[in-house]
């Protein structure tokens, strides 16, 4: 098997020099070039598996030939070489397309991690995400598919990614997705909640703590990013994070080293972050709620997942997909949906999005009889349910009105905790009430 070649753009030849024997310790080819021109020349008339550039050059700078590379070397990922400190221009350097970026002066090991991440890339004739279904990103519709093309783009990428949308849509899938699609795939993949986190403990829990830096602290703990080296780390709902650890989650992720609590000195760490949230950061950074750095930071790529709502007959094929997956596991045939029933489907709009979709089909699942959901069988919030024994109607004599807030009430926070996968303080803050108050209803109504 030939080595893979590696081409180093700097106008140093001393720099030049330390990264070609480096990187030949490597069992590497590398080549060289001191000059915009050059290395155009070269990267256009030769074969490379990586390029390294300097950000600084005679004849232009690393941004351009970044820029140059999308469109007449996309199959070559590129690191930039920049100046310690210099942020801005790294995560420039990543919009534009870089793989990713490394600070002066270059330290072996993060050269090294570099190297044989990029090596472990797929080349875009080969595209992570197949075009049509993988088995879980579910759907035809153009919404969809714009995103598996974005998440076949990102994947290439080591740039934090920042995924929105709405409650329910898939934003952990398609996290996980990037994952499964990119270098880092045989890595762990760490997802955080980053509201279901206690605010005293998220010290501990994000950066570890070292034996006896406090009152039970009996053991060193390695803490959930380090958890995540050589993989990704997925923050869920980062805009609940506290200010205070806005801050030392921006100094992680810029300096590329963690210090656990009571701990001397930083240690390296290999992560890609990933984030998600329901919430408009942008809003949040606007009312003082979250830091415009960390949240530059974090979007370097932005992907919007779309609403159930935006991708039309998708509604159906997710549908027949759920169905299929609760079949199995209820080890039962798979029930056909009537025309009335998947008109239903169809004209519902999904507040809750697919996560309401699923609940939606199972409980149809369990009331449909003779293998067939009927649209009787449906029951969508916002439209009339179906009639069960016992309703009392108003020929009967309406229900007391008690009774009719607590099933109000009820309802709210059932959906409150499925739509944040119950949990409790999360459903608390959406419901707008303490966490002491959602406990205290949900053991009077029986909910616990």
């Amino acid at each position: 098997m030939s080595q893979a070649r590696v081409l180093v753009i700097d106008d140093e030849p001393d720099i030049r020099d330390l990264l070609s024997m480096t990187l030949k310790r490597m069992k590497l080819e590398p080549d060289t070039a001191a000059d915009l021109g050059e290395a155009k020349a070269k990267l256009a008339g030769e074969h490379f598996d990586l390029c390294l550039t300097d950000m600084k050059l005679p004849d232009g700078n690393g941004l351009d030939l970044v820029e140059w590379m999308q469109i007449n070397a996309p199959a070559v990922p590129v690191a930039v070489i920049s100046a310690h400190g210099n942020v801005e221009a790294a995560v420039r350097a990543l919009k534009l397309g870089a793989f990713d970026f490394v600070s002066k002066p270059v330290r072996i090991d993060d050269l090294r991690k570099i190297v044989q991440t990029a090596l472990r890339l797929e080349r875009p004739d080969r595209p992570a995400i197949p075009s049509g279904n993988d088995g879980r990103l579910v759907g035809e519709s153009e919404a969809i598919t714009g995103v598996r093309n974005m998440i076949g783009k990102v994947a290439r990428s080591q740039a934090p990614v920042y995924i929105f949308g709405e409650s329910g849509t898939g934003k952990e899938l398609v996290a996980r997705l990037i994952h499964e699609s990119g270098p880092r795939a045989s890595g762990p993949f760490v997802p955080v909640n980053c509201g279901a986190i206690p605010t005293e403990l998220m010290e501990s829990e994000f950066f570890g703590h070292k034996k006896g830096s406090f009152t039970g602290a009996v053991e060193d703990k390695e803490g959930l990013i380090r958890s995540a080296e050589g993989g990704t780390l997925f923050l869920d709902e980062i805009g609940d994070l506290p200010l205070h650890m806005q801050v030392k989650l921006l100094r992680v992720i810029q300096e590329r080293a963690v210090r656990p609590v009571g701990g001397t000195k930083e240690m390296p760490v290999d992560v890609r972050f990933l984030s998600a949230s329901h919430r408009d950061l942008a809003t949040l950074v606007a009312e003082g709620d979250f830091r415009e750095d960390l949240y530059y930071r974090i979007n370097v790529i932005d992907l919007r997942v779309p609403p159930l709502r935006e991708r039309g007959d998708d509604v159906l094929v997710l549908a027949r997909h759920i169905l299929e997956r609760l079949a199995h596991k209820m080890e039962a045939p798979v029930p056909e949906l009537s025309d009335e029933a998947r008109k239903g489907l169809l004209d519902h709009s999904y507040p809750g999005n697919v996560r309401e979709l699923e609940n939606v089909l199972e409980r149809a699942m369990a009331m449909a009889e003779g293998g067939r959901i009927e649209t009787g069988d449906i029951e969508i919030r916002g439209q009339t349910p179906r009639p069960s024994t016992g309703t009392v109607n108003v020929e009967a004599g309406e229900a007391p009105l008690e009774t009719q807030l607590q099933d109000v009430e009820r309802d709210a926070i059932v959906q409150a905790l499925e739509q944040t996968r119950f949990n409790k303080t999360a459903a608390a803050r959406l419901l707008g009430i303490s966490f002491r108050q959602l406990r205290y209803r949900i053991k009077k109504l029986g909910l616990d």
